[in-house]
């Protein structure tokens, strides 16, 4: 089949763009409002886009929480969400309004940044924290803006220990979890290896 990505008439109940541009990680970002307050939500448009410097982007919707506490403050956390984590890190996506704390909300424990304000998710085995690079408005047909890239360059990173094996991470022992479309999810189970050719 094709069809026309503009019209979107694609025919389906639901739109399979997200079911085809799969598996996503999932950038769960913690942010803090000028006034202090915590917020925390999973976003499946994310990924790293540089290495050296290193960046990370996600996309949003343009007037959700984390991204008006991230232009306001200029700073942010990025979360790895696990297996282990799949409930809080659901119940962290919940529509709150802006004064409630969404670590609370979802029974998580904050852990202090060392280079920026926002807090950590404690029980995560990763976190990159992050400075804002950039937010880019992404218009639709008409002009109108409904969601926004944000870049973040990546000043700091936290990797829990217990993952810290024979002077690499283990990435398949923390279970990520990544986004497919519809309601699904996948969970990093194993691996194999492949060279490039030289």
């Amino acid at each position: 089949m094709f069809y026309d990505a503009i019209q979107n008439d694609h025919g389906f109940e639901y739109d399979p763009f997200k079911a085809l541009v799969a598996p996503r990680p999932i950038g769960w970002i913690s942010s803090q409002s000028p006034e202090g307050i915590a917020n925390l939500a999973p976003y499946s448009y994310f990924n790293a886009v540089a290495e050296n410097p290193h960046y990370l982007v996600y996309g949003t919707g343009a007037g959700k929480d984390s991204v008006r506490n991230i232009e306001a403050t200029g700073e942010y956390a990025v979360n790895l969400a696990t297996f282990a984590l799949r409930e809080q890190m659901n119940a962290s996506s919940a529509q709150l309004p802006a004064h409630i704390d969404e670590f609370e909300h979802a029974r998580l424990n904050k852990a202090s940044c060392r280079l920026i304000r926002p807090p950590r998710v404690s029980e995560s085995p990763v976190c990159f924290e992050c400075r804002l690079f950039r937010i880019i408005d992404l218009p639709n047909e008409q002009g109108r803006v409904d969601n926004r890239m944000v870049v973040g360059r990546v000043v700091g990173i936290h990797v829990d220990d217990t993952f810290i094996r024979n002077g690499r991470v283990d990435t398949v022992a923390m279970h990520p979890i990544a986004r497919l479309g519809y309601s699904e999810y996948t969970t990093v189970e194993s691996t194999w290896s492949m060279r490039r050719p030289r």
